[in-house]
């Protein structure tokens, strides 16, 4: 049985306390036979509009990685769901028929405490780009 969530005031209403490990920080790489490399960019931009909480994604003629945010409960549920991603999404966006050689699943924490500094300036990720590699 799942324990209670612990309850917190916000405005005078009781709300569930939010679980901050329930965010993990997904990087996915794909590759495959080549295509052109603006047929792979185009198809990860329709990935970033169906998916959300993508952030990035990085692509080469035979090759892509995307990260992004997935809500899950456990390290293990965000795996599963990290390597079906590609090809659930495989129609939809036009991705090429490429498998996953690689999944990187870290939790918001670690995710935080990597980024915090990169050449002593903040490291993060910005949002929303999609780069060759």
């Amino acid at each position: 049985m799942d324990a209670v969530e612990p309850l917190r005031l916000v405005d005078g209403v009781a709300s569930p306390q939010p679980d901050p490990r329930s965010m993990w920080h997904i990087t996915l790489t794909v590759a495959g036979a080549a295509v052109p490399e603006p047929v792979i960019k185009s198809a990860l931009e329709r990935l970033s509009d169906e998916h959300p909480f993508l952030l990035s994604g990085r692509y080469a003629a035979d090759r892509a990685e995307v990260r992004y945010w997935e809500e899950a409960s456990d390290v293990a549920t965000a795996l599963r769901m990290a390597v079906l991603l590609w090809d659930e999404h495989a129609a939809s966006a036009q991705l090429p028929p490429w498998r996953v050689v690689g999944v990187e699943v870290v939790d918001r924490e670690t995710f935080h405490r990597r980024g915090r500094y990169i050449h002593e300036q903040p490291g993060l990720v910005a949002a929303g780009r999609v780069i060759p590699f």
